[in-house]
């Protein structure tokens, strides 16, 4: 496609026709490099974000848990705080966060003005815009502190052009492998990337690969892994942090996933050892993150979760299995991408879900719902040599899917729309 064919919007152009611009501009999605974007972020002088400190968090889940409690923790300690984030669930605005506040439409124009007017005759990609875009308006805001979580991998992310003050590496297992690797050790090596000479980086993942720490070894980059340098222990409704040298009191336990909020701790312990435990007990209670295990229905119990790899679903799967009640069952509409590891995902939850409702999603990146049954039968045909049956449906939509399943719940039981961004933002449009 010919970009010289297509006018950049006028100056009293909207968002939406900004975004539809930037589609059409580089039809390809992801083009990993950060040749281009280095160049536009240079001209942009968006390169160095000083005085702001820089987090970069990396890692295959828990990513987008792992900023929104760090942010909170940060706002309650009185510092300003932007977030750069991606995908978005439902507003392009969700992208890019100042003091949790999503930036507005007339923020993001002025930002895609100057990238346009920056950028020549440089091709970008959708994201690069997007990151971009973030790193603009938090330049303009002069901020504390600047969160950016990595969109895909690490090595090659456009946030990559960045030099942080620190990195968090949440987990490591195998997702998007056409572009990362098929390998733990090849997707570690692209995580790492994120890592800088001289300075730390906080490790989530307890079955760290090799590669991360010969990687880091080799640009003296200190490694601070859990069950190593920091540790943390549940105790029924709390939970403790602790290093070789303190220990922390109870704190509450966080709605978001406890393995990213003592990464959180051991990175404020670190850096910001001034911040006191109550502040980080009250950033942590009041974090939270639309679509990750969110709660959109009390009785009966319907969570949202964009759980999309077996990582992620094996997860799920444990929170699921505390939240069933003996007299409910679990209802499953699950809608996924195609070049996602679905049989995977689908093995994870069969043992907690007896009625699964398969959805197209409305993208031509989703799978069908006949394909979803399709991978689903002979996971559902194992799991009926151990002598439970499951249901098994397809639905065209999420609207059709919602209807056919609200018919049949009952107040005990419990359930989880789940498998991908676009799943969960179909229903909550339907809410």
């Amino acid at each position: 496609m010919h970009t010289d064919t297509i006018t950049a919007p006028n100056k009293d152009a909207n968002l939406a026709e900004w975004l539809h611009y930037l589609l059409a501009i580089h039809p390809s999605e992801i083009e990993m490099g950060l040749a281009r974007v280095s160049i536009v972020a240079e001209r942009l002088g968006v390169v160095n974000l000083q005085p702001a400190q820089v987090i970069t968090v990396a890692g295959t889940n828990g990513k987008g848990t792992t900023c929104a409690m760090l942010e909170s923790i940060l706002i309650q300690s009185g510092k300003t705080v932007g977030v750069y984030s991606s995908p978005h669930l439902l507003l392009y605005n969700e992208r890019v966060r100042i003091n949790q506040q999503d930036c507005s439409d007339d923020q993001f124009i002025a930002a895609f003005q100057a990238i346009e007017h920056a950028r020549a005759d440089i091709s970008l990609t959708f994201f690069e815009y997007a990151t971009l875009a973030g790193l603009y308006l938090f330049k303009h805001a002069q901020l504390d502190v600047i969160i950016l979580e990595v969109g895909l991998g690490g090595r090659l992310d456009a946030t990559n052009i960045i030099d942080s003050t620190a990195t968090i590496i949440t987990s490591i297992d195998l997702d998007h492998q056409e572009y990362l690797g098929d390998t733990r050790e090849l997707v570690g090596r692209e995580k790492a990337g994120v890592c800088r000479s001289g300075c730390f980086s906080i490790i989530g993942e307890p079955n760290l690969p090799q590669s991360v720490i010969d990687y880091a070894q080799q640009i003296n980059c200190q490694l601070i892994r859990v069950g190593h340098e920091f540790d943390y222990q549940l105790n029924n409704a709390n939970w403790t942090f602790s290093t070789h040298i303190k220990q922390s009191p109870a704190f509450k336990l966080p709605s978001l996933p406890l393995a990213n909020a003592a990464c959180v701790v051991a990175l404020i312990d670190k850096l910001w050892p001034e911040i006191d435990y109550s502040t980080i007990n009250k950033g942590l209670e009041l974090a939270s993150l639309p679509g990750r295990l969110e709660c959109v229905n009390q009785t009966p119990l319907v969570l949202v979760d964009v759980a999309h790899n077996p990582h992620a679903a094996k997860y799920l799967a444990t929170q699921l299995r505390k939240r069933v009640t003996v007299s409910g069952k679990v209802v499953a509409i699950c809608g996924m991408l195609k070049d996602k590891d679905i049989a995977g995902v689908l093995a994870e939850l069969v043992d907690v879900v007896s009625h699964w409702n398969m959805v197209t999603l409305s993208t031509d990146r989703g799978a069908s719902s006949a394909q979803l049954i399709a991978l689903m039968e002979p996971i559902a045909q194992e799991q009926l040599n151990h002598h439970t049956a499951i249901e098994l449906n397809a639905f065209n939509d999420m609207n059709e899917a919602w209807a056919a399943v609200n018919a049949t719940l009952e107040p005990n039981d419990v359930v989880i729309v789940f498998g991908s961004f676009y799943t969960v933002a179909a229903f909550k449009l339907l809410m």
